[in-house]
């Protein structure tokens, strides 16, 4: 991973450059999947957490949950969902957009003072293309997405996971290494800046 390879995960479509990561430990909860899957998703969480060497919590002091996954399979079956318009601003817009856009998954986060990630919600339509893909694999890249602030497009075309044995999903070694050396203590919470992707390219292979 070079410094523009690096620098191209944050730098969003209308060419501004935004880094952000979690200030605080995470509280996940999933909404509108059964029992199984939910523990897949849990798993996938506290393995990227592990990995970046992050926390996990079981309350936010603050929020509560400060990592909320919602699943349905159309999106206007969110409208329906006590208090989402309160936590998402503009949500019925969105949801307007997201159904022409015939989108399957939206992420909305929220930043404290210091521009670090405080709450992250995840939206996520099962259509038929996600109904297809297998629950450890839509956990693992939900997982890695929420992690940081990337941008908008880093995985549109390119996804952060690989296929190893028998069909096992693992993050690429390269975005692991973006995840951890970003969750370095020296490196800032947040940046808005393109020469922290020089520094972050700097600290790849040396953060494990």
């Amino acid at each position: 991973m070079t410094e523009a390879g690096v620098e191209a995960l944050f730098t969003r479509s209308d060419g501004s450059y935004a880094f952000a990561r979690w200030g605080r430990p995470i509280v996940p909860v999933v909404f509108g999947v059964e029992e199984e899957t939910l523990s897949v998703f849990k798993g996938a969480i506290e393995a990227v957490v592990t990995l970046a060497d992050h926390r996990m919590a079981e309350t936010d002091p603050e929020l509560g949950a400060n990592l909320l996954i919602f699943f349905c399979t159309a999106w206007s079956e969110l409208r329906w969902v006590p208090n989402l318009d309160r936590l998402i601003a503009g949500f019925d817009g969105l949801l307007t957009r997201l159904e022409e856009a015939e989108a399957n998954q939206y992420r909305v986060f929220r930043f404290d003072e210091a521009g670090a990630i405080r709450a992250c919600f995840v939206l996520i339509r099962m259509d038929a293309h996600l109904q297809a893909v297998p629950a450890e694999t839509l956990a693992l890249s939900q997982a890695v997405q929420m992690m940081l602030l990337w941008s908008d497009r880093a995985f549109t075309d390119v996804s952060p996971l690989a296929v190893v044995g028998e069909g096992r999903v693992i993050l690429k070694p390269e975005i692991a290494e973006v995840v951890r050396a970003a969750y370095d203590p020296v490196m800032p919470a947040a940046a808005g800046d393109a020469s922290h992707a020089l520094r972050l390219a700097a600290r790849l292979g040396r953060a494990q």
